[in-house]
């Protein structure tokens, strides 16, 4: 059952000086199974994000409360979607992925998928290796690189968050989607000048505007699907 649906009979939440119960109560809304260490592992990127954030600016926002909801559970919220398209051992490409936001959080969710936090920032690949490391994420990999230069890599899904217009992601990313994979665009509000440009484009269609709810976070949010027009990298 999601958060809507248990309405107003859903338990008072964590207090905020706890916040790995805040994790676990923020899965239980998405109905996200989560284990101890995957806790402890999403409250250790949030720690290590905070301290190399000091010195390598790697997001705007410097309230550790603020960095929990808006990067932290904001990830969480598109794991469960992306299930119904990744399979087991799926292959992913976060573009534009920053302080790897999802790609991290993916990784911790879903180990037996493949991730590529891809983004042409030195500093913010350096990080997301580190994470890969210190956080014993062996399915996480950091590429530094504009995502246009890379190889075609086959994805299943190649995922963004703010990183370009509809049309420019399709346009950039695409190359590295799989014959029957997706495109996938975490947005804000629904981007109606966005589809339109898109739908201009003519390549790439829209498949579905999900919207999706964060939990603690009163802002509108959805996923963008989409996937070829022609259904095939060979057809033009």
């Amino acid at each position: 059952m999601n958060a809507a649906a248990r309405g107003a009979s859903a338990p008072a939440r964590p207090s905020a000086t706890d916040p790995a119960a805040r994790v676990r109560a923020c899965c239980a809304e998405l109905d996200l199974d989560v284990s101890d260490l995957q806790v402890r592992q999403l409250l250790d990127y949030l720690a290590q994000l905070q301290r190399w954030n000091r010195t390598y600016n790697l997001t705007a926002l410097r309230d550790p409360e603020q960095m929990l909801v808006h990067h932290v559970f904001d990830s969480l919220a598109v794991v469960a979607p992306l299930d119904r398209a990744m399979p087991a051992n799926g292959k992913l490409y976060d573009i534009g992925a920053g302080a790897g936001l999802p790609g991290v959080i993916l990784a911790i969710m879903r180990p037996a998928w493949r991730i590529s936090c891809v983004d042409a920032v030195e500093k913010k690949t350096a990080f997301v290796r580190q994470m890969s490391g210190v956080l014993g994420l062996s399915n996480l990999q950091a590429v530094h690189a504009r995502v246009e230069q890379l190889e075609p890599a086959a994805c299943d899904v190649v995922t963004s968050r703010a990183f370009a217009s509809l049309r420019d992601f399709a346009d950039l990313a695409g190359r590295h989607v799989a014959d029957d994979g997706t495109l996938v665009a975490l947005k804000g509000k629904k981007p109606d000048d966005e589809i339109g440009e898109l739908q201009l484009q003519g390549a790439w269609r829209i498949e579905d505007i999900q919207p999706i709810a964060v939990p603690e976070l009163d802002a509108q949010r959805c996923l963008i699907w989409m996937r070829r027009a022609s259904g095939s990298l060979g057809t033009p």
